[in-house]
């Protein structure tokens, strides 16, 4: 059982911590597909191609994840792939 903190799903290779916000390390001039979290706490998610670390900090909490790991952090239930030009609801 969780004690309902901020929760870590590791998926397969070991991190390296994610440089922030917006950015997407190792690919200049690529955009990055844009994540949303829709738990209660927080989650901390590796992607599997480029072993980066994604930590969404508080529901609503949206990331840019390199394209590379877009179909690991996607199958995560809790993550949901948004078009980040489209308003929130």
């Amino acid at each position: 059982m969780c004690c309902g903190k901020s929760r870590a799903l590791r998926l397969g290779v070991p991190g390296v911590p994610y440089s922030g916000p917006g950015h997407v390390a190792g690919s200049a001039g690529v955009a990055g597909v844009t994540f949303e979290y829709t738990g209660r706490t927080g989650l901390t998610a590796v992607g599997r191609s480029t072993g980066r670390q994604y930590r969404f900090d508080r529901p609503g909490a949206r990331l840019q994840v390199d394209p590379r790991d877009a179909a690991s952090v996607g199958a995560i239930a809790l993550l949901k792939r948004v078009d980040p030009l489209r308003a929130r609801a």
